[in-house]
């Protein structure tokens, strides 16, 4: 495991295998429906600019739920914006943003449970919410442990 935590801090690049590691985790998205806005962009050094997180258009939904198991390790307002973090054991960490929750730290949740709703504030933009994931305190790509998007269905139009 500490070959697939070097290798996906977010600065090196991860090679299929570790990328499946992490992804055989089986978690699962904090909303659905949902459409991917703005990707997780690596910065080239720790203090670099880039994208720590995905964002997510809720497509009118305002429910988000725990990826993965875990405990509330902090639910409050950081420069003006709601934040909820999990701490899922093992290195793994979640935020997201903006929300407003009734969490308390140190709630335990199950991957799955509602944790939170939509808020608004922050750098994401209205009616999204920001996930991003540490591993060892280094930000990842949260699409690691989520595998790919989910694949788009074409309906008929008329």
């Amino acid at each position: 495991m500490a070959e697939t935590r070097a290798a996906v801090s977010g600065l090196a690049t991860t090679s299929a295998e570790d990328a499946l590691d992490l992804a055989a985790l089986g978690w699962v998205w904090p909303a659905e429906p949902f459409r991917l806005v703005r990707p997780f962009v690596a910065p080239a050094h720790e203090y670099g600019p880039g994208h720590r997180g995905i964002d997510l258009d809720l497509s009118g939904g305002e429910a988000l739920k725990a990826p993965a198991d875990g405990v509330v390790a902090f639910s409050g307002s950081v420069a003006g914006r709601g934040i909820l973090t999990i701490d899922h054991g093992g290195g793994l960490v979640t935020t997201l943003e903006p929300v407003a929750s009734e969490l308390v730290p140190g709630a335990v949740v199950a991957r799955g449970d509602r944790v939170a709703t939509l808020a608004a504030g922050g750098h994401a933009t209205a009616g999204t919410v920001h996930l991003g994931v540490r591993l060892d305190g280094q930000y990842i790509n949260p699409l690691l442990l989520l595998g790919e998007i989910p694949r788009a269905v074409l309906l008929p139009c008329c």
